[in-house]
């Protein structure tokens, strides 16, 4: 320990004595090799600030591999640039960027055959195929091409075959059956037409064709057709914001963008030639860079060769570029222009949907990366903030959802070695919490439940609870791990602030924005509130679409529909009169006096409840604030009475026993 402290404080001293002057700095490692070089325009001000405040755990990984700090001063920040980017070349840093090239999102293929079919690949060929893309949301590509196969009775078998009977996709109305000669070349190649204009663009009349399917789906109250077309129109339209295959301009362009996570980093290049995309460049680096400096040092890496050059080069940001267009006129002598994108600027709503194409290309590599390795770093950091015994590599997360007190939802997620885990998710019903708006109870309730079956069952418990919330809620859920006497670390995640806190004590760790540890807590937070949200979401649905003629005298599926069809609600049918309701479903006078006056009562009734949740809405603010002061009161006189009996001072303002 000793000796880290003593190289610690041996680098400090040398950052302190650097000059004052521009210049490139070289850290290396024990055995000599230069781990990372940058450049700076106070020697002494970049350096030293390795050394002061929290840092990150890139930061502190650099510092823990170095050994010695070199620096080379010059006469002004641009030579400082050229300088650094020949070091970085001439020694490849571990910590620099080192380009390599991910290339993994897919795209759309129409094949060229007498009757072509459409898919999805990663591959791009040169076999006369027409191919759209790339699209970084593989989820919508994949809805949309359901959507496609269902609207679209085009073949689905990877190998054209003439065969004497149809298979399955044609009896189901899936497929037109060219295999057999059901349907000719010319009429085949027309769902093709509409297809290829949907992903240029160009197919309003399809956008039309579906939403007129979708509303005619649910005037026959067929709502699962009418679902499955909105997600398909849903998922059209975020295909033709991502595709970007034709252009309003021939201009030859490049939009460059990245997306960080600690010392991960993704650049995502999309390539502009003749006015249509050519390619998509993906590449993954580590870098310990700030975030204006990641720019200009992968630029300088990526284009090598005058011909790479395109006339314009269009970024998300200036800052960190200043000597980028001056670099490439004096090393290639091209007039590239680089550009930001901005919202006053001509064509920037093109401009900017080619930009927020490939940020989200290079975020989608991020979460790829994270996923396949694991978020090691950000346990490891997680482990040392909040003290931990062991690494937490499962956590568990907890959120409640309601609306007014209704429909009140647990939700239990659970991240496993930094990513989620989605078999392991739960829900819980809330059982003792429901009209009542109480989140401590519920969260009481949920815990409850989950830990005293795994308890009971003897499976394994999670290395850390999250859940969303301060101290109130830490110290309900803290007071039922101890009933069920189990020991489960707990951490709580305030939305204001983003501090964190731990069970008996109300001052909370703060983390820097950058950190590891407060982004994975963010995440398994945001998943949670999802989740329990989703879920919420579908109860309500679930109500609000069931029939409420159905619950009416006399009145089966049938006539509840009729009924829908005629009076649309309850509160119409209400105030109908007999002879209507009696003509609209074919009943005697009676049955429909009956009616009428069931219709009443459950119009007051519903009436009552909505002027109910109004109330709940309205005071829920209120409630929760009220809730939370009586539990803090609680909880402090809980911790109080402890310190009295053990004849420790407690300190009412922070928590701790002092």
């Amino acid at each position: 320990m000793n000796t880290v402290n003593s190289a610690r404080e041996i680098l400090h001293q040398t950052a302190l004595k650097a000059p004052s002057s521009s210049g490139v700095y070289l850290w290396r490692n024990k055995g000599g090799t230069v781990i990372y070089v940058g450049k700076a325009k106070n020697l002494k001000n970049r350096l030293s600030s390795y050394f002061s405040g929290t840092k990150d755990i890139k930061t502190r990984l650099l510092i823990s591999h170095a050994e010695s700090i070199e620096y080379i001063t010059t006469a002004n920040e641009y030579e400082a640039f050229l300088l650094e980017n020949n070091l970085i070349k001439k020694y490849s840093p571990r910590y620099n960027i080192n380009l390599k090239d991910g290339k993994s999102y897919p795209v759309l293929k129409v094949t060229k055959e007498k009757f072509p079919r459409l898919f999805k690949t990663r591959q791009v060929q040169e076999d006369g195929s027409l191919y759209f893309g790339p699209f970084p949301d593989v989820t919508a590509l994949d809805t949309f091409i359901d959507s496609i196969y269902k609207l679209y009775p085009i073949r689905q078998c990877r190998r054209f075959k003439e065969r004497e009977f149809p298979c399955m996709y044609y009896h189901i109305g899936r497929c037109k059956a060219p295999c057999c000669g059901k349907i000719d070349v010319q009429s085949y190649s027309s769902f093709f037409g509409e297809i290829e204009e949907l992903l240029e663009g160009k197919g309003k009349e399809t956008e039309e064709k579906l939403e007129r399917e979708m509303k005619q789906a649910a005037k026959e109250l067929n709502f699962e057709k009418a679902a499955r077309l909105r997600d398909g129109l849903k998922a059209l339209l975020v295909m033709q914001n991502q595709n970007i295959v034709e252009d309003f301009s021939s201009e030859d362009r490049d939009y460059i963008a990245h997306y960080r996570e600690g010392e991960l980093v993704s650049f995502t290049v999309l390539k502009f030639r003749g006015g249509k995309v050519q390619g998509r460049d993906n590449y993954r680096v580590e870098s310990l860079n700030e975030d204006d400096e990641l720019l200009p040092e992968f630029m300088n890496a990526y284009y090598t060769e005058p011909s790479e050059l395109p006339p314009a080069i269009y970024v998300p940001t200036q800052q960190g570029l200043d000597f980028i267009s001056r670099w490439i006129k004096e090393t290639f002598d091209a007039d590239t222009k680089i550009i930001l994108v901005s919202d006053n600027m001509e064509n920037a709503g093109r401009h900017k949907a080619a930009l927020n194409m490939t940020i989200q290309n290079a975020h989608e590599d991020i979460v790829r990366r994270l996923r396949e390795r694991g978020d090691m770093p950000a346990l490891q950091e997680l482990k040392v903030q909040l003290e931990l015994d062991r690494l937490p590599v499962r956590i568990e997360g907890f959120d409640i959802a309601h609306i007014g007190g209704k429909f009140p939802v647990a939700s239990l997620i659970s991240f496993y070695n930094g990513n989620p885990d989605k078999k392991n998710y739960r829900y819980f019903k809330l059982k003792t919490t429901d009209g009542i708006i109480d989140d401590f109870a519920s969260m009481r309730e949920a815990v409850t439940r989950r830990y005293s079956r795994l308890s009971n069952e003897g499976k394994e418990l999670p290395d850390l609870i999250l859940i969303d919330g301060g101290i109130g809620q830490v110290n309900a859920v803290e007071g039922v791990l101890r009933a069920l006497d189990l020991d489960i670390p707990i951490a709580g995640l305030a939305k204001r602030d983003e501090e964190i806190y731990r069970p008996g004590n109300s001052t909370p760790i703060c983390l820097p924005k950058r950190s590891d540890a407060l982004r994975l807590l963010q995440r398994v937070r945001d998943e949670t509130h999802r989740f329990a949200t989703s879920r919420n979401q579908t109860l309500r649905t679930k109500e609000n679409t069931d029939n409420i003629f159905e619950k009416l005298p006399g009145v089966g599926i049938q006539k509840a529909r009729a009924l829908l069809k005629k009076f649309t609600t309850i509160e119409n049918l209400a105030a109908a009169a007999e002879s209507e309701i009696a003509e609209t479903i074919h009943i005697k006078a009676t049955a429909a006096a009956d009616i009428l006056m069931e219709a009443r009562k459950l119009s007051a009734a519903r009436k009552e409840i909505q002027s109910e949740q109004m109330k709940s809405l309205n005071y829920a603010g209120t409630t929760k604030q009220i809730a939370a002061q009586k539990q803090y009161a609680a909880d402090l006189a809980d911790m109080a009475l402890e310190a009295a009996e053990s004849n420790v001072p407690y300190n009412a303002e922070n928590g701790d026993k002092n």
